[in-house]
């Protein structure tokens, strides 16, 4: 998993809505990127509204917010719709950014074991560095945290 202080893994991947974003191409705003699980499951749909809920905030701030997972496209504009979802959702069905980003992890539920995206949030810099990692992500007050960190920077 990259650390404070490394490059982050540029990637240009599929976003709702059919175009594709690149994360280098939004230098020198500042981006933070998470990664979570699956569309439309509690953790991940509390997560997408908290940021959601803070999407002026964050644009105030000169942040744009990303979320990433192994879900499709379709997936991503159906999980927008369904709850008015204002963060740009990217889809790595490839896996490639996950494995780049250090979040695709072996995991274990009802002692099995399965490989899945770790929950983790990454802030970027202005200058495309990572500027602070937060692997593990526990949902509640994740959102208002970050954004605490993107207005220090």
């Amino acid at each position: 998993m990259p650390e404070a202080g490394d490059m982050a893994p540029d990637f240009t991947l599929p976003r709702d809505g059919g175009e594709t974003i690149t994360l280098s191409a939004l230098r020198p705003r500042p981006v933070v990127v998470y990664f979570y699980p699956r569309d439309d499951t509690s953790g991940c749909t509390k997560e997408a509204i908290a940021f959601t809920d803070l999407a002026p905030e964050f644009k105030a701030a000169g942040a744009t917010v990303i979320g990433i997972s192994k879900d499709s496209v379709a997936k991503h504009d159906k999980f927008i719709a369904k709850h008015d979802l204002g963060v740009i959702l990217a889809s790595d069905e490839a896996g490639d950014t996950c494995e780049r980003f250090g979040v695709w992890k072996e995991k274990s539920m009802y002692g099995k074991k399965f490989m899945g995206i770790e929950r983790s949030t990454f802030l970027i810099d202005s200058e495309g560095r990572i500027a602070r990692v937060w692997p593990k992500v526990k949902v509640p007050g994740h959102a208002d945290e970050v954004l605490a960190a993107v207005r220090a920077l």
